[in-house]
Parts: C-alpha cells; sequence; structure tokens
C-alpha cells in the first residue's frame, strides 16, 4: 500500500498562485475597447506584463504537482494514476465547456463544427497531465534534461519551420489545422496562442517547475530552499534574455527563451515571497491573494463563465459606461473595470475561503 507522507503547505505559493489568478481574471475583462498596453498581450515578438500570468500559474503547478506526487513517494498506484487521469479529464471537458457555453449564450445550441478545442483550461490539462505521468514514471534526475531537450529540440524547430513568422505558412498553423481543422482553433490569429504543438514547451515548462519543487522540498533549511531557488531563477532568467537575439520571446509560441525567462522570473518572485511570508512571517498583506490561491481553477473558471452572461446580456457596455462617466480616461476606466470584476471573484471566493472549503478541479 501506498504510504501517504504528511502535507507541508507553502503559504507563499498559494499567494503567488492566487496573485497570478487574480491577474489572469483582470487581463481577461477588460472595460472597454481600449486597455493599457500592460494589461494586454504582446501582439507578436515582445513581452508585457499581461504575458506572465499564465506562464507562472504552470510553473506553479510544476511546483505544486511535485508536492502533490510527493506525498504518495512517486508511486504509480491504480488510485494515484486514476485521480491525475480524472483530474485532466475533468479539465479538458470544462475548458472545452465554457467555449461551448459561449456559442448557447448567442443562440447555437450544436456548434460542434467549429468549437475551439484549443484553450487555457486545456493547456494547464495537458501540461498537468504530462509532467504528473513523467513524475511518476521518469527518474527525477533526468527531469531537467527533458525540459532541455524539449526547449532546444522546438527552439530548433521554430528556425527550420517559419516558427517566428505571424502567417498561416507558420508549421505551427499547419499542423494545429491537420489535426484539429480550422473551425477548432483561436479564429482572431493564423496562430493559435494554445495550439498542440507549441504545448511541448509549455510541459518543458511545467516541469522547470516541477524541478523546482524537488529543489524547494529537498533544501534542508528555509534559507537554502529561498537562496537557491532565487538562483536558479535568476541564471534561467539571464539565460532567456540573453538568448533573445536568436530565439526573440514570444508567448504566442511559447518560445524557448519565453519558458526560460519567465521560468526564472517566476522563481524569484517565489523566492522573494517565500522570505517575506514564510521567514519574515510577514503574513497580514497576503491574505486577499490566498483568497485566489486556495481555490485558483474555480474562481478561474467562474469568472469566464459570467464574463460571457455578462456579454450576452448587455450588462458590460452600461456599467462600463457609468464607470467612463466618472473616470474620463478610458484606459483607467477600463482598467477600474477589470479591477471591480476581479473583487467581484474575490467575494464569491471569500465564504470559501472562510470555511476552508477548497474546491479541487
Amino acid at each position: 500500500m501506498t504510504e501517504v507522507l504528511p502535507k507541508k503547505r507553502l503559504l507563499s505559493l498559494d499567494v503567488l498562485r492566487g496573485i497570478t489568478v487574480a491577474g489572469m481574471i483582470v487581463v481577461n475583462n477588460a472595460g472597454g475597447r481600449l486597455s493599457y498596453d500592460s494589461l494586454r498581450h504582446s501582439a507578436w515578438n515582445g513581452m508585457t506584463p499581461c504575458d506572465l500570468v499564465f506562464p507562472f500559474f504552470l510553473f506553479i503547478m510544476g511546483i505544486s504537482t511535485y508536492i502533490a506526487l510527493r506525498k504518495f513517494r512517486f508511486e504509480p498506484s491504480g488510485a494515484v494514476v486514476w485521480k491525475i487521469l480524472k483530474r485532466t479529464l475533468l479539465i479538458l471537458l470544462i475548458g472545452i465547456a465554457i467555449h461551448w457555453f459561449d456559442h448557447i449564450c448567442e443562440g447555437d445550441f450544436l456548434p460542434f463544427a467549429y468549437l475551439r478545442l484549443t484553450g487555457v483550461l486545456q493547456r494547464i490539462a495537458l501540461c498537468y497531465c504530462a509532467a504528473s505521468f513523467l513524475a511518476l514514471y521518469v527518474p527525477h534526475k533526468w527531469m531537467g534534461w527533458i525540459a532541455g531537450i524539449l526547449l532546444v529540440g522546438y527552439g530548433i524547430f521554430l528556425l527550420m519551420a517559419n516558427g517566428y513568422v505571424p502567417d498561416e505558412t507558420n508549421l505551427l498553423s499547419v499542423i494545429d489545422r491537420a489535426v484539429l481543422g480550422v473551425g477548432h482553433l483561436y479564429q482572431k490569429s493564423p496562430i493559435d496562442p494554445e495550439g498542440l504543438f507549441s504545448t511541448l514547451p509549455s510541459i518543458a515548462h511545467t516541469l522547470i517547475g516541477f524541478c523546482c519543487g524537488r529543489l524547494i522540498m529537498e533544501a534542508d533549511t528555509l534559507e537554502k530552499k529561498i537562496v537557491r531557488l532565487f538562483v536558479v531563477g535568476f541564471l534561467m532568467m539571464s539565460v532567456g534574455f540573453l538568448l533573445t537575439e536568436a530565439f526573440p520571446l514570444n508567448k504566442r509560441i511559447w518560445s524557448p527563451t519565453f519558458a526560460l525567462t519567465t521560468c526564472g522570473l517566476a522563481a524569484m518572485f517565489q523566492a522573494m515571497l517565500m522570505y517575506f511570508i514564510d521567514y519574515k512571517d510577514k503574513r497580514r498583506w497576503c491574505r486577499f491573494f490566498e483568497l485566489f490561491g486556495v481555490n485558483p481553477l474555480f474562481l478561474y473558471v467562474l469568472s469566464e463563465v459570467l464574463a460571457i452572461v455578462i456579454g450576452v446580456t448587455g450588462v458590460k457596455p452600461p456599467v462600463y459606461d457609468m464607470i467612463h462617466s466618472l473616470v474620463a480616461n478610458p484606459y483607467l476606466a477600463s482598467a477600474v473595470y477589470s479591477l471591480l470584476f476581479m473583487l467581484l471573484m474575490a467575494a464569491a471566493g471569500y465564504p470559501l475561503y472562510k470555511k476552508k472549503i477548497y474546491i479541487k478541479l
């Protein structure tokens, strides 16, 4: 029988997860047609603060995967395997269901010919599944090498396959169209930002988080955990920036430099939070973000569903107009709407947080 180890929860990890989810909700829910550049994804090459939230989430998920499976000594029992498969399928189906719900709200109940099959939740599910099974069946000393091979191989692929060209000649687009069909992909650009093939570097990204989780849990003192994580993060960020001349930062294709740079930034940020929250015990300021961090996917899904409902019911324009009447700057008015929407999600999650109800997706 698999022995379950006692669970050690890092508050700083919940806080970073919460900051990330709150950020995802803010950037996904602009009020008007205009929003600050920092609240918009980069059009192609480059990186904005908005581009950090999803990669931070995948990095944290890698750490959490290590901590969760460590309880079972990484033994691939039937119960553990079934739990991974069940969670993967649940997140995949919820991601597809959100797209379906959007069509239903517009009066189209059977959009099977053009129902989007890719998306943020679908990528989360695939990365979680791949990282979890590799953690169970591959020696952990190889995990970093696997991540490196995936990133190097993907970088070579990008150079040989028009990977940095934002049109349909990009082989990433060709592969996605061939496998899934045009109707089941992102329609606002020829490159699906959560496409199938670009999920490979996202898996590598999650594996880097897993390796950082191992680094954190195996260090014997909190001071060592913090220093090692910060140093590793700084090195990854530096290498990522140094290679941008050959491989520009690009979230939409999840370029190798984007993975390295954002993993490095996430590791450094996590180390700083560990220092202030877990080491210095400065906790009072972070309860708001902990609220999001303990029910991350539930609140994210709720925000996506509510955004669809607000959109189809026509509530959004008058609410934004009211804000705009008080805040003349349209960029600032849009940001205020985003923040109010995020606070509404916080209000929804607060009763769960107070009652210690954690909804696992």
